[in-house]
C-alpha cells in the first residue's frame, strides 16, 4: 500500500489548527460553511490528526498571496505557537505558490482539503487497483505543486501530507513524474481491463447489478453486510472503506442479484480522485439499479444528496433507476421523520432490523420486475425455456393446442438483455388477459 515516508516509531504526531475562508461568493451561493469546516473535523479526526482549534475568516475574495489576509496569517501563526500545533489544514484548495508563502510565515506543514482527502485514501488502499489509484491522483494534484511542497516534503515527522508516493519521487524533476504518472495509467488501465472482463462476464451470465452509493458513512457497507452476510469492515468513520465489494444478495421470489458497495462521496471530492477512481465508480455505471443510501439523521442531508446526484450527473449515472434508502431512521428524531420524503422509490429504513431489510430486497425485486407478459412457445423450440426462466420468474403455463403460453414476471434488466430470444413469440393480448 501507499508507504509512510518515516519510520511510524519517529513520527512527531500532527496538530492542527483548521482554517477556513467565508468569501462573498460563497455565502451567496448558499454553501454551509460550518458544516464544511465540521465535515473537515472528521477528515483530520480520520487521518489521525489531533484538532487543536479552528480559525475563519470573512472577507469578499481569497488573498492571492496567502489565501486568507495577511493579518489572519500572523493570528494563526499565534495561535498555532499556543497549541505547540505543526499543522494548518485549509478547508479550500491552494495554490503551491500560496503554500510556500504560508509556509515562509508559519514555518508549518500546510495542508488542503483537497491533500487531506488523497491522505485518507492512501492510508485506505489495500488493493493493487485501490493503491495505484491512489498514487496517481496523489502525483496529478502535486505535479503543479512541487515548488509549492517543498519544505512540506522535508520537514521532519512525517503524517499527513506525506503518505504515498514518498519523498524520493516528490523531489524529482517534472519530467520524472511525468513518466511515472504515464506508467500508472497504463497499469491502472490494464487492472481496469480486467474489471471490464469480471463486468462482462457477469452481464453474460445474466447477473443482474445493484450498486449502493451515496455520501460516506451514509451506512453503505452495513448495509452490504446485513443484505448479503458479507464480511466487509464497518465501521463509523469517513471513508472506512474503499475498494468496492460486490456479493450476492437473494429477492425474495428466489432470484439472485450482485450487490456491489462503492466508495463513498463527499462534497469537493477531489476532481484527480474521481478522474482515478473513475473505473471503480462506474460500478455504478453499469448497475441495472442504483440505491442511493443517505443519512436521514444528518442535518446536511439534503446538501449529501444533492452532492451525490452531481457525481452520479458527472459518471453518466444519474437517469439510472435508481430507490432512495434513509437510512438510520433509528438515530432520528420524530421532527426529522416527518420531514423525510416519502414516495414509492423511498425507503425510510434502518440497517440494523431485519423487517426493514426485506423491505429492501422487496422494493428491489419490483423496481428490477417489468411487469406480466406472456409467450406462445412452440412445442418443438424446447431450447427457448432456458431463456423464458432466465429473464424472469414463471408464474404460470398453459397448453393451447400444439403451444405452451407463459405468463412471465420479467426482470427488466434480464429481459433487455436477452429478450430478443422471445420477441417473436410475445403475446400481448393475452397476456392482458392472464393479468386480469
Amino acid at each position: 500500500m501507499p508507504k509512510t515516508l518515516y519510520d511510524t516509531n519517529s513520527v512527531i504526531p500532527d496538530r492542527a489548527v483548521l482554517v477556513s475562508l467565508i468569501t462573498a461568493e460563497v455565502e451567496q451561493s448558499g454553501h454551509n460553511p460550518e458544516y464544511s469546516l465540521e465535515e473537515l473535523f472528521q477528515l483530520a479526526e480520520t487521518a489521525g490528526v489531533e484538532v487543536a482549534d479552528r480559525l475563519v475568516q470573512t472577507r469578499d475574495k481569497p488573498d492571492p498571496r496567502f489565501f486568507i489576509g495577511k493579518g489572519k496569517v500572523l493570528e494563526l501563526r499565534d495561535l498555532m505557537d499556543d497549541y505547540d500545533a505543526n499543522t494548518a489544514i485549509f478547508d479550500q484548495e491552494l495554490s503551491g505558490a500560496q503554500v510556500r508563502n504560508l509556509e515562509e510565515i508559519l514555518d508549518a506543514k500546510i495542508i488542503d482539503r483537497t491533500q487531506l482527502i488523497l491522505d485518507i485514501f492512501a492510508q485506505r488502499a489495500k488493493t493493487r487497483e485501490g493503491i495505484i489509484q491512489v498514487e496517481l491522483a496523489q502525483l496529478t494534484y502535486l505535479l503543479p505543486r512541487l515548488a509549492g511542497h517543498g519544505r512540506n516534503l522535508s520537514r521532519l515527522g512525517g503524517g499527513i501530507g506525506t503518505r504515498g508516493p514518498g519523498e524520493s519521487k516528490l523531489e524529482t524533476d517534472r519530467r520524472h513524474i511525468r513518466r511515472r504518472i504515464g506508467e500508472l495509467k497504463r497499469q491502472l488501465e490494464e487492472v481496469t481491463r480486467h474489471r471490464r472482463l469480471h463486468r462482462a462476464r457477469r452481464q453474460e451470465n445474466g447477473a443482474v447489478q445493484v450498486a449502493l452509493v451515496g455520501y460516506t458513512n451514509a451506512g453503505k457497507s452495513t448495509l452490504l453486510k446485513a443484505l448479503t452476510e458479507a464480511d466487509v469492515l464497518v465501521e463509523n468513520r469517513l471513508f472506512a472503506t474503499l475498494d468496492p465489494t460486490s456479493r450476492v444478495m437473494k429477492l425474495p421470489g428466489g432470484k439472485e442479484v450482485v450487490l456491489t458497495d462503492t466508495v463513498g462521496f463527499i462534497q469537493n471530492l477531489p476532481h484527480d480522485l474521481v478522474a482515478a477512481f473513475r473505473a471503480t465508480l462506474e460500478e455504478a455505471n453499469e448497475a441495472d439499479l442504483i440505491l442511493h443510501v443517505v443519512d436521514a439523521s444528518s442535518p446536511m442531508r439534503r446538501e449529501q444528496m444533492e452532492v451525490v446526484g452531481r457525481i452520479l450527473d458527472d459518471l453518466g449515472a444519474g437517469d439510472k433507476p435508481q430507490i432512495v434508502l434513509f437510512n438510520k431512521i433509528d438515530l432520528c428524531g420524530p421532527k426529522q421523520l416527518e420531514l423525510l420524503p416519502a414516495g414509492k422509490d423511498a425507503l425510510k429504513i434502518s440497517a440494523l432490523r431485519e423487517p426493514d431489510l426485506e423491505l429492501i430486497r422487496e422494493a428491489v425485486q419490483r423496481k428490477l420486475s417489468g411487469g406480466l407478459r406472456s409467450f406462445r412457445i412452440p412445442a418443438g423450440r424446447g431450447d427457448l425455456t432456458p431463456v423464458l426462466y432466465r429473464v424472469g420468474e414463471v408464474i404460470g403455463q398453459k397448453y393451447d393446442e400444439d403451444d405452451i403460453v407463459y405468463s412471465i414476471d420479467i426482470n427488466r434488466g434480464d429481459y433487455e438483455k436477452f429478450g430478443h430470444l422471445l420477441a417473436p413469440y410475445a403475446v400481448p393480448e393475452e397476456g392482458e388477459q392472464l393479468r386480469q
